[in-house]
């Protein structure tokens, strides 16, 4: 099995040397990944500037690009023959809920999907980063399991593992994406020279995450496994709108 791996923290971040590790027990694994932290990044590409690669020490490929665009250049130009899966990860921190819009794991999982590859994104829910090998651990099982059951054509999987000990995990389970209140406004500060300059603020609380959530799953020491769909298209709302829009007339 050939496995094209990337990730947007960065080509040296923990979790993809963990990944990295695990995945190739089993699997020739390539690793394509940002020459820095891309987090937040989500499906963002690199249009103005000429993509350039440098291959490390450790053959791992570092791009001076997005998420987005280590999957897209490994796939058309750097990967041949094609890999049979894209993973991106471990992610530092959680992508649950509306979080995955902005992620850049996840749109890396999206491209390698728009590619035409079956992919997954993998995140390690917790600051901590202590417990990298449990989420390699587990996704490596599970892409072992997706062998024999694979995704539709237009979905990608979205993995979410607490940052717990393996013998602490209590299972994994099929969840939907929760959600949260409004994130905090962005804070106004000033600079050493007495500029204004503005940060993000925190992110909303949980608003929706009861049973059957990921946000519910990790809390209560599960890996949530989260089928995302990436035709966004708000089906329920095409008949009412061809009805008002019927007659419309310039």
């Amino acid at each position: 099995m050939r496995i094209l791996l990337s990730n947007d923290d960065g080509v040296n971040a923990l979790g993809i040397k963990a990944l990295y590790q695990e995945l190739c027990k089993f699997a020739s694994v390539t690793v394509v990944a940002p020459d820095r932290n891309c987090s937040g990044a989500s499906n963002s590409l690199t249009l103005l500037n000429p993509l350039r690669t440098q291959t490390l020490d450790n053959g791992f490929i570092s791009v001076n690009g997005t998420p987005t665009d280590c999957v897209h250049l490994a796939l058309s130009q750097l990967m041949q023959p094609l890999p049979d899966l894209v993973v991106a990860g471990i992610n530092h921190g959680a992508n649950l809920g509306d979080d995955v819009l902005y992620s850049g794991t996840v749109a890396a999982a999206t491209e390698g999907r728009h590619m035409g590859l079956p992919a997954i994104a993998v995140s390690l829910v917790g600051k901590a980063e202590k417990n990298y090998h449990t989420a390699a651990v587990i996704t490596a099982q599970f892409i072992k399991r997706l062998q024999e059951h694979p995704l539709a054509n237009d979905q990608i999987i979205n993995l979410n593992v607490p940052d717990i000990s393996l013998d602490e995990i209590q299972g994994i389970k099929v969840t939907r994406l929760g959600h949260r209140h409004k994130a905090e406004t962005m804070k106004k500060m000033k600079d050493p020279w007495h500029r204004d300059i503005y940060w993000y603020g925190s992110l909303g609380n949980e608003l929706d995450a009861g049973e059957g959530t990921d946000f519910y799953a990790v809390a209560n020491q599960y890996a949530s496994v989260t089928p995302l769909t990436v035709d966004m298209t708000a089906y329920q709302s095409i008949s009412k709108m061809e009805q008002w829009l019927n007659d419309f007339s310039l």
